[in-house]
């Protein structure tokens, strides 16, 4: 009897093996998601409060987002949520930033004076220049910045601040060159090194912003006077290694910095 048992389970264990053999031998086949499947986990992704007045409606691999959020970032965070739930392919995202309308030109004084000071600590500052343009709510970013953290920090400041609407993300991030982080630290030096303009380095917004790009160095920013400005530019022309230098620094109520 104790014989015949083990042989049995010798051949149950037999053919465990073999059967699993053939199953990691065979073709494996991914289990689609069914639309049930896809609208479930579309309805988890907007499960948070900042989504509470937010509707989803799925069809076949598309998706239509509409309600509203408080804040422009929300209403991107609602799209990325989306997009990346397995079996979607698109999104036509109509939420609404319902939030109190704040007049464009507060709005952008209140954007500039954040992005002066952001990335403060990070010793790129005074490599950022970025021009603000705003009308209804819509805000358009344009300008250079030193490197892509410097321009995912400036576009999130400003998806985060109440009042906007939309984004025009018109940033581009410098290329990277040794030779121009050079010229960067060595244009720092000499401008901000400046006695008269010395002043200028003690305030972390570094309100003389420094450009460069293959060796063409853009100066902009506001200084007090037209004397700083001239003597920003004719420092900046002393670096060894500038092709070009363009002022474009601002005197303090002058439209036209000269």
């Amino acid at each position: 009897m104790l014989a015949t048992r083990r042989k049995l389970a010798a051949a149950i264990a037999g053919l465990g093996a073999s059967f699993l053999l053939g199953v990691l031998s065979g073709p494996v086949t991914a289990l689609a998601a069914g639309p049930a499947d896809i609208d479930a986990e579309v309805h988890k992704a907007l499960d948070n409060k900042r989504f509470q007045n937010v509707s989803a409606t799925v069809q076949g691999d598309n998706v239509t987002l509409t309600g509203t959020v408080a804040l422009y970032a929300d209403k991107e965070d609602a799209d990325n949520k989306v997009h990346h739930v397995r079996g979607i392919k698109g999104v036509d995202n109509e939420i609404v930033i319902a939030a109190p309308p704040v007049e464009d030109a507060a709005l952008r004084d209140k954007l500039a004076k954040g992005l002066a000071y952001d990335r403060v600590g990070y010793g790129t500052t005074a490599f950022n220049s970025i021009s603000i343009g705003v009308h209804e709510g819509v805000v358009t970013l344009a300008g250079t910045v030193y490197g892509p953290p410097d321009k995912d920090s400036a576009v999130s400041l400003v998806a985060h601040t109440p009042g906007v609407k939309d984004i025009i993300d018109n940033l581009e991030v410098a290329p990277v060159s040794p030779m121009d982080d050079r010229l960067r630290i060595e244009l720092a030096r000499v401008i901000y090194g400046t006695p008269q303009l010395q002043r200028y380095a003690l305030d972390p917004e570094k309100p003389i912003r420094i450009t460069v790009v293959h060796g063409n160095v853009t100066l902009s920013g506001v200084v007090d006077s037209k004397a700083d400005r001239d003597v920003a530019g004719l420092r900046a022309n002393t670096v060894p290694g500038t092709f070009k230098v363009v002022n474009d620094l601002q005197v303090a109520g002058s439209q036209s910095g000269k």
